[in-house]
C-alpha cells in the first residue's frame, strides 16, 4: 500500500506535514506531555480498551486497502491443520493419525499449484491462493502457489505459538491479525471456493463460520471443498444434525467430499 501523501487530496494540509511540524516544535513542558501527542501517534491511546473499535476498523481496512492496490479481485481459501506434517517429515509427527494425515500436505500442495496456474492465466488478479499464512497445510498452500509461479496470500495471526509467517507467502500480501473475527472476514470476502483440509479447533471454526454464513444467506452460495471424507465423518456426524432437524436436509448439500486435488479443482475450474 502507498502511504506517501495521496495526490487527489490536495486541498487540505497533510498529515505528514503536521508530523514534520510536530519535530520542529519547541521543547516544553507541554508538548513534552502524552496529552499533546496527536492521536494517531500516541501509542498508548491507540492501545487503549477506548479505542479497540478504532482497531478493530484498520484491521479491516488495512489489508482490504492493500489488496485493492495489488488488484486482486477473488480468491481460493486453504484451511487445515497447522500441526499436519509434510509426507518427507512425517516421522516427526506427535501422533501417528498426524503421520498418516501428511498426504494431505501434499493434496494442498498440489491444489494450491493447479489453482495458481489457472490465477495466472487470468493475470494473477482471480482465484488467489490464501491461506493462514501459518505451517501445517497454510504452509502447503503456498508452497504450491510459489511453485507454480504465482503469488499468494497470509493471513497471519498472533498467537502464543505457531504465529510466525511461513516462508512461501508472498511478502506483500502477508498480514497479521489481533482480531479472529476480522481475520475470517479477510478469508471470505473474495472467496470463490473454500477447501478444508483435516485440523483442529480452528479449522472447525473457520469451517463451521463459512456454512452459517452461507446456510443463513449472509453469503453468496460458494464451493465448500473438505478434503478427507473418512476424517470428516470421523469427528462430525453430518446426518445426525439432519435427522435431529437441527439443519435441515439440504444443509447438507452446502459441502462435498473430495479425495485428491485433481478431483477438488474438477469441481471448480469452471470458476
Amino acid at each position: 500500500m502507498n502511504v506517501e501523501k495521496d495526490k487527489r487530496i490536495s486541498i487540505f494540509k497533510s498529515i505528514w506535514d503536521d508530523l514534520k511540524g510536530v519535530e520542529a516544535t519547541p521543547v516544553t513542558a507541554q508538548t513534552q506531555h502524552p496529552a499533546y501527542k496527536l492521536p494517531y501517534v500516541d501509542e498508548t491511546f491507540m492501545r487503549s480498551d477506548a479505542l479497540r473499535g478504532v482497531r478493530l476498523m484498520l484491521e479491516l481496512q488495512k489489508p482490504e486497502a492493500i489488496m485493492d492496490e495489488a488488484g486482486i479481485d477473488s480468491t481460493v481459501v486453504l484451511f487445515g491443520g497447522a500441526r499436519i506434517p509434510e509426507p518427507a517429515k512425517k516421522d516427526t509427527a506427535r501422533t501417528e493419525t498426524l503421520a498418516n494425515l501428511s498426504d494431505f500436505y501434499a493434496e494442498a500442495e498440489k491444489f494450491a499449484a493447479l489453482v495458481t496456474k489457472e490465477s495466472m492465466a487470468r493475470d494473477g488478479k482471480e482465484l488467489v491462493v490464501v491461506t493462514g499464512g501459518g505451517p501445517g497445510v497454510m504452509e502447503a498452500g503456498n508452497r504450491g502457489a510459489v511453485e507454480a509461479g504465482g503469488k499468494s496470500i497470509g493471513l497471519n495471526i498472533v498467537l502464543p505459538f505457531e504465529q510466525a509467517p511461513n516462508t512461501y507467502v508472498t511478502p506483500e500480501l502477508c498480514f497479521n491479525f489481533h482480531y479472529f473475527a476480522i481475520r475470517k472476514m479477510h478469508f471470505l470476502m473474495r472467496a470463490k471456493c473454500i477447501a478444508v483440509f483435516p485440523g483442529g479447533f480452528g479449522t472447525l471454526d473457520e469451517l463451521f463460520e463459512t456454512l452459517t454464513l452461507i446456510q443463513t444467506q449472509r453469503m453468496e452460495p460458494t464451493p465448500v471443498l473438505l478434503f478427507g471424507e473418512a476424517f470428516w465423518r470421523s469427528i462430525i456426524n453430518w446426518e445426525n444434525l439432519a435427522d435431529a432437524g437441527t439443519i435441515s436436509a439440504e444443509d447438507l448439500d452446502l459441502f462435498s467430499f473430495v479425495k485428491t486435488a485433481d478431483e477438488a479443482w474438477a469441481k471448480i475450474s469452471h470458476l
